[in-house]
């Protein structure tokens, strides 16, 4: 994950916060920001963080368009 990604990230909540709002440990959160997060997590991740971080933002390979998976009410500000 890039800097500025996770910057963005630290912004808004701790890693110890994000894990418990996911039910995961703040090792693991630490892993994927060294890597990156599981498709099958990018969706809750974003959720956990009010949707301020965005699927696309996350794993742009797996929600190509800016507007993938978010919520109908949700819209897409760069």
């Amino acid at each position: 994950m890039e800097k500025s990604l996770q910057n963005k990230i630290f912004a808004i909540t701790s890693q110890s916060e994000l894990g418990r709002q996911l039910g995961k440990r703040p090792q693991t959160i630490s892993v994927w920001f060294k890597k990156r997060v599981p498709a099958e997590w990018v969706v809750s991740m974003s959720k956990a963080l009010g949707w301020k971080v965005t699927p696309h933002e996350l794993r742009p390979d797996k929600y190509p368009n800016p507007t993938d998976a978010l919520p109908p009410h949700k819209e897409y500000v760069a």
